[in-house]
């Protein structure tokens, strides 16, 4: 235990020289949950829409009052008049407008005879986004416009009502439980797995391999000592994310469960990191490698995209990935406050996963030079 402790000692000692590291390994996720989390995910406002009404009848003014009460209310849209469809279509296909609604010239007239009066509705699909979010809004209208001034006394029509089980979660706060496990490998993978490979290309090892010391006692001083720098990365950007948007962790049961979570999190990562520089010498494979485990295991995560989405291949891909059950564990915390019930098979997964990955490298690790 106590050349165990020594070589944890060396490495945090280290670590803590060297502010700059430290930074680095959280920089890169915070800046990530920062940018990303208000760049993607918000609503939709001020989108630049035009009105070609050629009709000026009643039932067009109502259309007209309908979407005043989108621009004046949810502000998803700013008005804008215009006289022809054709300027209206040229300045969305340039950009100057998000979309435009076409009301044509009968349209009242086949209200009133009820001879399927249409509306057209003009988007720029390649933006997928917007035209989605205005498609979703002209729907509404639509269906809003359809409903009978004098409800039948029997209604036969079926209505949905949707129960939310929690209010709005911003897609800045679902990006945050990815932020926090990212941030974690980041400084596995810096701290850890460059850090031991420089170690090795300086000789820095062969002092090792002189004392009596034996490879289990090496193996676990190492991975306990990248345990420790991952866990302060995570406990760091957990508190600092919370405060940023706006997520009440700061009790102690979530924080006691959040921290459990960071140390699985941190001891299956830095085991499996281990176990795949265990006979690595050459110090350019771990820096050539960083972006392409960052793309097989974050992503595939449903840090950022649900994972039902995915193609069964790359479900398959995240059923195994310690990633998945990272991310899922703090969503449960972080935005469900659903407790140790829904957190605890993530739980088991990344210490089985650790263990396995700590045996690994132990057997791989070599003994001699």
């Amino acid at each position: 235990m106590n050349r165990m402790l020594a070589i944890v000692e060396r490495e945090l000692r280290k670590f803590f020289r060297s502010p700059a590291l430290m930074v680095v390994s959280m920089i890169f996720p915070l800046v990530q949950l920062i940018v990303l989390g208000n760049a993607f995910g918000g609503k939709i406002k001020n989108a630049s829409f035009a009105i070609v009404d050629y009709d000026h009848g009643p039932q067009a003014l109502k259309v007209r009052s309908a979407l005043f009460a989108i621009h004046n209310n949810a502000a998803t849209i700013t008005l804008m008049d215009y006289a022809d469809e054709k300027t209206a279509v040229d300045d969305v296909r340039t950009g100057k407008l998000q979309g435009a609604l076409v009301i044509p010239q009968d349209f009242s007239r086949r209200v009133y005879e009820k001879n399927r009066p249409r509306i057209g509705l003009v988007v720029d699909n390649t933006d997928t986004f917007m035209s989605s979010s205005l498609e979703g809004k002209m729907q509404e209208l639509t269906a809003a416009f359809n409903q009978p001034e004098l409800q039948p006394r029997l209604i036969q029509q079926l209505t949905l009502d949707i129960i939310e089980l929690y209010p709005y979660v911003e897609y800045m706060r679902y990006l945050l439980p990815g932020s926090i496990v990212l941030a974690m490998f980041v400084s596995v993978m810096v701290g850890g797995g460059i850090v031991y490979i420089d170690d090795k290309a300086r000789g820095v090892h062969e002092g090792y391999l002189v004392t009596p010391i034996s490879k289990l006692e090496l193996v676990l001083g190492l991975n306990l000592a990248g345990a420790l720098k991952a866990m302060g990365s995570g406990i760091v950007l957990t508190v600092i994310g919370a405060l940023i948007v706006g997520v009440n962790i700061f009790n102690l049961v979530t924080l006691i469960q959040c921290l459990g979570l960071i140390m699985c999190t941190s001891f299956a990562f830095v085991s499996m990191i281990s176990m795949m520089m265990a006979r690595v010498d050459d110090p350019i494979i771990p820096r050539a490698i960083f972006g392409i485990l960052n793309t097989l295991l974050f992503f595939p995560s449903g840090a950022i995209y649900p994972i039902k989405a995915f193609p069964t291949w790359l479900r398959g891909l995240a059923a195994v990935n310690p990633f998945t059950y990272a991310v899922h564990g703090f969503k449960s915390i972080i935005l469900k406050d659903a407790g140790l019930t829904a957190i605890w098979p993530d739980l088991l997964y990344l210490a089985c996963f650790a263990l396995l990955m700590l045996t690994g490298a132990t057997f791989l690790f070599k003994r001699t030079l």
